[in-house]
């Protein structure tokens, strides 16, 4: 059995509320899921992390799952985003620094608050990154928003129409809609979520790739290969980790499902990455 799970809510700087869970006690490890998915979908319900003595915090972005959507005048844009983990972090972690462990959104918001204020943050966990700071092309916009269309026109079964689009290779086609269609049925709000595939694609974590040369934290990259996971690019993972000075990479061996999908050998590489003696170090302070 896992430790006991405390709900919290945390309102927001534009007063939105965002909901969550803390378990376990220690130093926190604050998870964010990605687009679509809804705050269990980053270490996939795995309790190593509370067994080794962590506190796991794990939150519900604006828009999704259990938490307000963007509030009137705002939007789903990664300032506003780094902005609402801001808010989280102050609240699960007392005034002391926590470790950042976020998959593709959630780990861009992670390195757009880290690099606001590192001082905060005893480290990153980026799973998944798929920016590079730069506008995405046009048909990756046109891509969002054919999800977003397909989510407002039939609900799950319209997204999911859109996004199984031949590109999913055969083995792993089933447990990809599998997954997409469960994690969309933990939105309160559709609209509130096909409102962030329109936005939250288009907008930026940071300012040009190298931005990430300024990350003054330790840093973790999960990498995926993209036989498996095509929308997280091993390139991207690869160009975050040479710019994020001292950065390293973990990634599953070829031919396995992605690292980034299996909640305990995740755990496990977030918690060696805790230990490490800068980020120990790090999590061991106030931030003042």
């Amino acid at each position: 059995m896992g430790a006991e799970v405390r709900p919290f809510e945390v309102r927001g700087p534009g007063g939105n509320v965002l909901r969550g869970e803390t378990a376990g006690e220690g130093p926190v490890v604050l998870q964010a899921h990605g687009i679509t998915a809804a705050r269990r979908y980053v270490t996939h319900g795995s309790h190593l992390l509370e067994r080794r003595g962590f506190e796991v915090a794990m939150y519900d972005a604006r828009g999704h799952g259990e938490s307000d959507p963007a509030p009137e005048g705002e939007a789903y844009t990664y300032e506003t985003l780094a902005r609402d983990m801001a808010a989280v972090a102050a609240e699960v972690g007392e005034g002391t620094r926590v470790v950042l462990a976020g998959h593709s959104m959630g780990a861009h918001k992670a390195a757009a608050f880290a690099l606001a204020e590192p001082e905060r943050v005893a480290g990153v966990v980026a799973i998944g990154p798929a920016s590079l700071g730069e506008p995405p092309p046009e048909e990756t916009i046109a891509y969002w928003n054919g999800l977003a269309d397909g989510l407002e026109r039939g609900g799950v079964e319209g997204f999911i129409e859109v996004y199984d689009d031949g590109s999913h290779r055969p083995e792993w086609r089933d447990v990809v809609l599998r997954l997409a269609r469960t994690r969309l049925g933990l939105h309160r709000s559709l609209d509130a979520v096909a409102q962030a595939l329109r936005e939250v694609p288009a907008s930026l974590p940071f300012s040009g790739v190298e931005a990430l040369e300024k990350l003054e934290v330790p840093v973790l990259i999960v990498a995926s290969h993209d036989e498996a996971d095509p929308g997280h690019p091993w390139s991207v993972a690869v160009e975050w980790t040479e710019r994020i000075p001292g950065a390293r990479m973990v990634s599953e061996e070829e031919g396995e499902s992605p690292l980034a999908w299996q909640g305990g050998k995740l755990s496990r590489e977030i918690a060696a990455f805790c230990e490490e003696g800068a980020v120990a170090e790090r999590l061991g302070g106030s931030h003042g």
